[in-house]
């Protein structure tokens, strides 16, 4: 099943896909780290669910860390501010604390984007705080590994339009 499927089917991100002006996914974001650690993932935007550019994910984290994931990643875009926002690039610093262990995760965040604590269980749960916070819902679902971390990152996303 490809990552948007996944998410339709996954829990509380299914109802946003009925409302959303858009959304970018990346189908998997590789995340590894000790001491410092790094994020990279390519993913696709789609307005109306319509394909409309690809964009990437970069994050920098520092921090007491140790390991690897990837996961899956979709922003849902509340209305066309936002995904402008999102399209123009949104540097983004946040404060997290994460576990992850197989397909089951458990973790909390605070940062410029709003407080979350989320719970996933493996490919048919996707986290979130469950709400638009400034125009975003950001929902993951942990593909696998093994990482601890209590660090502070920077992420980074960039849109290329499609040609």
């Amino acid at each position: 099943m490809n990552a948007v499927g996944l998410f339709k089917n996954a829990g509380e991100s299914a109802r946003f896909f009925d409302n959303c002006y858009g959304y970018a996914v990346f189908p998997t974001i590789g995340k590894a780290g000790l001491v410092v650690g790094g994020a990279h993932g390519s993913g696709r935007v789609y307005v109306h669910g319509i394909y409309v550019g690809d964009t990437t994910v970069n994050q920098l984290s520092a921090g007491f860390q140790a390991g690897g994931q990837g996961y899956s990643q979709i922003v849902f875009f509340e209305d066309k501010r936002a995904f402008e926002e999102f399209t123009r690039g949104n540097f983004e610093f946040g404060a997290d604390v994460d576990a992850v262990a197989i397909t089951a995760a458990a973790g909390g965040g605070v940062g410029t984007t709003g407080a979350s604590a989320e719970a996933s269980g493996g490919m048919r749960d996707a986290t979130t705080a469950g709400r638009y916070y400034k125009g975003l819902a950001v929902f993951t679902i942990i593909k696998g590994g093994a990482m601890y971390q209590a660090t502070v990152a920077g992420q980074k996303f960039s849109y290329t339009p499609k040609a």
